[in-house]
């Protein structure tokens, strides 16, 4: 029970914020001494005067310290009051008090928190619009253990640390406050003293759902924005469906004239039908979640629930991925949960230690990229992830997503020199609570969102990224083919005329092009920093750099996995992708631009329309070598297949035409050319194989059948059997 009169201690604490329980201080307690009395107290620093409002009167409150501190002794039925605050210029407001309303976070959900099984996590951490005991308000809450104190500040208290200090739950380490009469759009972060005294600089809300848009930084109030939309049209992402992704940065792909970004609303408008134009599948985006720093793209991320405001609102964000699903496109976020900047805002040293990082620098340091590591071994930050992780799906309905960097996750020795590291307790490098996450978040998206899929950019050989858990793997539904690209850029990017003595290394990837469910990644990462476009890192002269890109692909699409290109390689851009302007778009006033974005389009139509490209994408049964020795032409064929049905691919990688080349078959079918890259429609040469192709029983490579071609120089072609 409360004593009317303060200690001089306790009102020194409430008039400098540093009462560490001020709901024992402040609002409604009955008295102890008297059974049918009590006292109301509010600090209101920049009040002239304070009244209580019963309903039935007007109680006047009395100045008892020269802060800002009122008392007022009520009847002990009058528990159910407002505040009624007199300005010094003699404006009069109403409110209700902040100090009289109970937690809004229960035992259970500290119990599941601190477990890290709290997997609607965001629903009670953060900033929530809410009705308590018949009044609306937000409940704020946040998870700051080792301060000392820790308030929500804004434009309602006129960012007064000492006006909203928080209920601690000391056994979580939480804090919440219900601030009635606040509503969506209200600004806030939080004003934290650490245990030492230090007062820390603010901290924006690491549940917020929205922010202001960047250099500005404070969390604004809003509703999560989602419309778990009932995906109609969403593609599937199994392993036996076409999946071709087209990966975007949404402030770079158009821009308006005056180079300002374009919103979520009006890229709905134009890149979602360009992408479903093409025939992707997917569009997977840098990601989204909000960051300080466009020059990351994304990849230092602040908020890990709230869409960037730099394209609009959560609904707008949520309008954009309603309209990917209703044009029977999937959507793909950009997920970064391996790092995060430390800009002094963020989560760094959140509440004055490290608490959502590694305390440890050889474990929580990221040097290379000056950013911070998450602590995987802490049931509290694993529980955050896996929250922002199942937030995406469930409230916005999105399709995927991708891990960033994965394999910084897994190794302890990442990007570390010798002595900056430390191994785990069996004195190996790998990061054993980073491989118990990437199993519980993909058990987790597997078990609550079983049509979303995970796709691990994991560049190492660590086994079984995309088996299941339950088999000993980390349970990603796909891996980057990081090798694949390598070998493959390697090769292109050779003069044709040393490509011979390079011809296994093009081969190469087929040796583990089933060790994993695949896709084959032609990213952001390649056409930017001084690596080049995709058509400038092909040799020869530009007819012959159209070629080899057409050619490449062709390859691309015909090889096991599934598919992702990035913007603007899709039209052959010559100039490296930079997040500071638009995709040059007039390029595609040139003819070589146009045809590439035709070849494009071409080889996803035939991608979706043949089972043989792409239903056995992961079962070595759906690709067998038909010729992989020919170092002489530098010629590759192949056979893709699913059940009975098959194509025939031969790649000539010189720029010589070779007639009368003669290429095994699997059997005596008669075949058509179905798709040439050295076609004149997408800027080639013209040669090509019209009409109906006969086998003949002429043995070849070990083989019955065979078949006499003329094969187009720096190209691909197509082959089916003609179906009588």
């Amino acid at each position: 029970m409360a004593d009317k009169h303060l200690a001089d201690e306790d009102i020194a604490n409430i008039a400098c914020g540093m009462a560490d329980n001020p709901f024992a201080l402040l609002g409604f307690h009955r008295l102890g001494d008297r059974a049918s009395a009590a006292v109301v107290r509010a600090f209101e620093p920049l009040a002239s005067a304070v009244s209580i409002e019963t309903g039935s009167g007007e109680i006047p409150m009395e100045r008892i310290d020269t802060s800002g501190l009122f008392e007022a002794s009520v009847p002990e039925t009058v528990c159910d009051y407002k505040l009624i605050i007199y300005a010094h210029d003699g404006a009069r407001s109403i409110k209700d008090d902040a100090y009289r309303f109970g937690p809004t976070i229960g035992e259970l959900d500290s119990h599941l928190f601190l477990e890290g099984s709290h997997c609607d996590l965001y629903k009670k951490l953060g900033a929530r619009q809410i009705v308590l005991d018949g009044v609306a308000g937000v409940a704020f809450a946040v998870w700051a253990p080792d301060a000392y104190r820790v308030s929500v500040v804004g434009d309602f208290n006129r960012w007064d640390g000492r006006s909203n200090v928080m209920r601690r739950h000391p056994v979580s380490g939480v804090w919440d406050i219900f601030i009635p009469g606040l509503a969506a759009g209200e600004l806030y972060k939080y004003e934290i003293i650490a245990r030492d005294g230090r007062l820390l600089p603010l901290k924006a809300d690491p549940f917020a759902f929205y922010s202001e848009v960047r250099p500005s930084t404070a969390s604004i109030v809003w509703n999560s924005g989602g419309s778990a939309s009932k995906k109609p049209g969403a593609p599937p992402q199994d392993a036996a469906s076409p999946v071709s992704i087209y990966e975007a940065h949404l402030g770079s792909w158009k821009r308006h004239p005056d180079g300002s970004f374009m919103n979520y609303r009006e890229l709905a408008a134009e890149l979602i039908p360009y992408a479903k134009w093409m025939g992707f599948t997917h569009i997977e985006l840098l990601p989204v979640t909000e960051h300080p720093l466009d020059a990351s793209w994304g990849y230092q991320t602040t908020g890990m629930f709230a869409p960037t405001s730099r394209f609009g609102t959560p609904d707008d964000f949520g309008y954009f991925v309603d309209a990917c699903h209703k044009s029977g496109l999937g959507l793909i976020l950009d997920w970064v949960g391996a790092h995060f900047p430390k800009d002094a805002h963020g989560l760094a040293d959140f509440d004055g230690r490290s608490l959502y990082e590694y305390a440890d620098s050889r474990l929580g340091e990221r040097e290379g990229w000056g950013t911070r590591v998450y602590d995987f071994g802490r049931a509290e930050v694993v529980n955050f992830l896996l929250a922002s992780a199942a937030f995406w799906p469930c409230e916005y309905g999105i399709d995927g997503l991708r891990f960033d960097a994965v394999a910084s996750m897994l190794y302890l020795d990442y990007g570390r020199s010798d002595g900056r590291w430390l191994p785990n307790r069996y004195g190996g490098n790998e990061n054993l609570e980073a491989v118990d996450f990437c199993r519980r978040v993909n058990g987790l998206l597997a078990r609550e969102f079983p049509c979303v899929a995970t796709y691990a950019e994991e560049s190492t050989g660590w086994p079984m990224v995309s088996r299941p858990a339950s088999e000993g793997g980390l349970g990603f539904s796909y891996k980057w083919n990081m090798g694949w690209m390598h070998d493959t850029l390697e090769y292109m990017g050779r003069d044709p005329i040393h490509r011979r003595y390079h011809h296994h290394e093009f081969a190469h990837s087929a040796e583990y092009a089933f060790s994993e469910n695949f896709v084959l990644p032609l990213s952001h990462d390649e056409v930017v920093h001084c690596k080049c476009s995709l058509l400038n890192k092909m040799p020869g002269d530009m007819w012959q750099k159209f070629a080899n890109l057409r050619a490449l692909y062709a390859y691309m699409w015909t090889f096991p996995g599934k598919k992702l290109l990035f913007m603007g390689s899709e039209f052959a851009q010559g100039a490296e992708w930079s997040e500071t302007r638009g995709l040059d778009w007039r390029e595609l006033e040139n003819p070589h631009n146009k045809g590439v974005q035709r070849l494009v389009r071409d080889l996803n139509a035939l991608y979706r329309a043949e089972p043989a490209l792409h239903a056995s994408d992961s079962n070595s049964d759906g690709f067998e070598w038909l010729d992989a020795h020919d170092d002489a032409n530098s010629i590759f064929s192949y056979v893709r297949r699913y059940g009975g049905e098959y194509l025939v691919v031969v790649a000539n990688m010189t720029p010589i035409v070779r007639e009368d080349y003669r290429i095994a078959l699997p059997c005596p079918a008669p075949l058509e050319e179905i798709l040439d890259t050295d076609s004149f429609e997408y800027g080639g040469s013209g040669v090509a194989n019209p009409g109906r192709l006969e086998p003949s029983r002429t043995g070849h490579c070990g083989r019955e059948f065979s078949l006499a071609l003329t094969v187009p120089p720096l190209a691909v072609i197509i082959l089916k059997p003609i179906n009588e």
